[in-house]
């Protein structure tokens, strides 16, 4: 199969889904879709009462309790579901898979890249969305709007409130999510491309559960320190405005986005639960294996060579 010069998604045609080099492509271009929604997002307001379960009569009326944001992720993780995306082993829904409908078309017959495993964190990604990354990068949107909101004479605590750019604001909500998400679940081909590569370091601290043990493994702080540094010269360039004859408006006042938020999801947030994903899925690797396969595994050498 001929090369391509940008990391191939496609888990049908991709010569090897477990290479280490094209998982870190796909990681790499996630940054990208990651940063331009959180740009997206902070045109709007942080308007919480999207995010505030039981605010809209419209959704209680239709028997909904959730937030408009969980209504918004639902109803088109149903439609997502249909299409089959769901059955992906790179994408997972923040509704539970039980509410959604089956697909209408036969799922792809990938080829079987990841241990079976139940592990999915949207939930603790949506609450961390919802509390802290909201509010930090909506702040300049969020301040603009109490300011005008002051010279129409409105003033308090209303005039925070929102923008009442609901829908919108939900469409790139829900773009966010899913990158973060899938950027975080990648973790499990991480875990399971290392693993291959060298199952015999891996079955004592799996067997002994030893959780810092595996992750020492996987961690490698030379690549996540180049990882911040590239993640900050993207969101610098990509926060930059221009003035209408094309010069740069190179200046923090004029930035489309808190650079130093992007960079701390990655550092404080991002980084350390896609770890947590890692070592959980190494945690469940060696599941309904006999004494006999594992003993098998474990006399492999590295790199599969036995």
């Amino acid at each position: 199969m001929s090369s391509v010069p940008y990391p191939v998604q496609n888990l049908v045609v991709s010569e090897d889904p477990l290479s280490l080099d094209r998982i870190r492509g796909i990681l790499t271009r996630l940054e990208d879709t990651i940063i331009f929604s959180l740009i997206e997002r902070a045109q709007f307001a942080h308007n919480p009462k999207a995010y505030r379960r039981g605010e809209f009569k419209e959704l209680r009326d239709i028997g909904f309790e959730g937030s408009w944001l969980e209504w918004f992720l639902k109803e088109t993780e149903t439609f997502h579901a249909k299409a089959r995306r769901y059955t992906s082993p790179d994408e997972y829904p923040f509704t539970d898979i039980k509410e959604l409908p089956p697909p209408i078309l036969k799922p792809i017959p990938h080829p079987p890249i990841l241990y079976p495993n139940s592990i999915n964190v949207n939930k603790s990604i949506l609450s961390f969305y919802v509390q802290h990354i909201v509010p930090r990068i909506t702040r300049q949107a969020t301040l603009l709007l109490s300011a005008i909101k002051r010279a129409r004479g409105i003033s308090g605590d209303d005039e925070f409130e929102d923008d009442g750019n609901y829908g919108s604001a939900a469409f790139v909500d829900l773009e966010v999510l899913q990158a973060i998400s899938k950027r975080v679940h990648y973790g499990k081909f991480v875990s399971e491309s290392k693993f291959r590569d060298d199952p015999a370091a891996f079955i004592p601290h799996i067997q002994s559960r030893n959780r810092e043990a595996l992750a020492n493994l996987i961690t490698k702080p030379a690549v996540e320190e180049k990882l911040l540094q590239r993640l900050r010269k993207k969101a610098n360039t990509y926060a930059i405005n221009f003035s209408p004859e094309g010069e740069p408006l190179n200046d923090s006042a004029t930035r489309k986005i808190d650079v130093d938020g992007v960079v701390e999801l990655y550092q404080d947030y991002i980084i350390p639960l896609t770890k947590e994903v890692e070592v959980d899925y190494l945690l469940v690797r060696l599941d309904g294996m006999s004494q006999e396969e594992i003993d098998a595994l474990a006399s492999k050498k590295q790199n599969g060579h036995s």
